[in-house]
């Protein structure tokens, strides 16, 4: 395996673990934010983000995984599955991405 590809792996996997920490924070996600809470903020919901959101609506809201919500325990199980899902996504399209680019320069 790549040096630097197992580097990735390894930091992608130490994040992952640590997804549930964001359990224990306070408050809101900063710009996670529907439209009531857009209102609440700015005193109006800009009309293009309002026509837009029921477009699409998250697999996973609140990177909670479907009968995980239950305790804490299950919601940090739940944290760590949508951020492989997630990471797992990411890294996928960014490798397909590159071997796309890398191919075009060959030819």
């Amino acid at each position: 395996m790549d040096k630097n590809l197992k580097t990735i792996l390894i930091a992608m996997a130490i994040l992952v673990v640590l997804t549930p920490l964001g359990l224990l924070a306070t408050g809101e996600t900063f710009g996670e934010w529907g439209n009531e809470e857009l209102k609440e903020k700015l005193g109006y919901v800009p009309p293009g983000i309002e026509s837009l959101s029921s477009l699409w609506s998250a697999p996973m809201p609140d990177y909670t995984v479907p009968g995980l919500e239950n305790s804490f325990a299950e919601s940090a199980v739940g944290y760590i599955i949508t951020a492989i899902i997630g990471g797992g996504l990411s890294l996928g399209a960014l490798y397909l991405i590159g071997k796309l680019m890398a191919s075009d320069k060959t030819e």
